[in-house]
C-alpha cells in the first residue's frame, strides 16, 4: 500500500546526515547524479545526527579531531582529504581543506535545518550549510554565520536569529536523533528509500539509481 505522500511519480527519500560529514555531500550529490539518470522525482528529507555530539562550541582543528578520533597519522589524513577533493570535483563540488580547517559543533546548525523544513527551505538550507562549512571554510556553530547562511536561502534573518535565541527546536531536533539511532543508524550518510531499503555510506551513483529503479519497479507492481 503506498503511503499518502508517494505515487508512482514521487518517492520519499530520507537522509540522516551531519554538516560536518564530507561524505554526506558525496552521497548525495551521487545520488543527484541518480536521480538525474533515472528521471525520478522524489520528496526529500533531510534529518539530524551528530558525528561528535560532545564537540566543544568553539570547535576542534580537523588535523587534530582525525588524529585523535581516528589515529590517522598526517600523511593518511593528508591522503584522505585529497581523495575527497578529487571525488567533489568530480560531482560538481568544491573541498577547501587548511591547517585553519576546524569540527565545529553542529547542534544549533541542526536546529536552524529542523525550523527550515517548516518554512519549505530546508535542502537548499543544508546545501548552502555544506558549502559554507566546506568550501568557504565557515564556522557554523556561530549563529551569525548561521543567520547568514539562512538568509541568502531566501529564509527570514529576523525569525532565523529567533530560532537559535529561543531553542525552540532543540527538544525536536533530539527527539529526531533519538528515532533514528534506535532504529540502528550509527554512520553518516544514511539514505532510506521509500521507508523500506537503507544505504549506508557513499554507494555511488549507479548503486543508488540501481536502488531507486527497484523501488519505482516494486512501488507500479503495488
Amino acid at each position: 500500500m503506498k503511503s499518502p505522500s508517494e505515487t508512482l511519480d514521487t518517492m520519499q527519500i530520507d537522509i540522516v546526515s551531519d554538516v560536518m560529514c564530507p561524505w554526506c555531500v558525496i552521497g548525495y550529490k551521487q545520488l543527484e547524479q541518480a536521480l538525474t539518470a533515472t528521471g525520478l522525482k522524489v520528496d526529500l528529507r533531510w534529518h539530524p545526527f551528530e558525528l561528535n555530539p560532545g564537540m566543544p562550541q568553539d570547535g576542534q582543528n580537523l588535523a587534530e579531531h582525525i588524529a585523535e578520533k581516528y589515529g590517522s597519522t598526517p600523511a593518511q589524513s593528508e591522503e584522505t582529504r585529497a581523495r575527497i577533493q578529487h571525488l567533489g570535483a568530480d560531482l560538481g563540488f568544491e573541498f577547501n581543506f587548511s591547517d585553519r580547517s576546524k569540527v565545529v559543533n553542529t547542534f544549533r546548525a541542526h536546529q536552524l535545518l529542523d525550523w527550515a523544513e517548516t518554512q519549505s527551505k530546508q535542502h537548499a538550507l543544508k546545501l548552502a550549510l555544506f558549502a559554507a562549512h566546506f568550501t568557504d571554510e565557515l564556522d557554523v556553530s556561530d549563529d551569525g554565520v548561521l543567520v547568514q547562511v539562512a538568509r541568502s536561502v531566501g529564509l527570514n534573518a529576523s525569525d532565523a536569529t529567533d530560532v537559535l535565541s529561543s531553542g525552540a527546536y532543540a527538544q525536536s531536533v533530539r527527539d529526531k536523533q533519538k528515532f533514528w539511532t534506535s532504529r540502528g543508524i550509527s554512520g553518516v550518510p544514511s539514505v532510506i528509500f521509500s521507508g523500506k531499503y537503507l544505504l549506508t555510506g557513499a554507494q555511488g551513483a549507479e548503486t543508488y539509481a540501481d536502488v531507486l529503479r527497484k523501488v519505482q519497479d516494486e512501488t507500479a507492481a503495488a
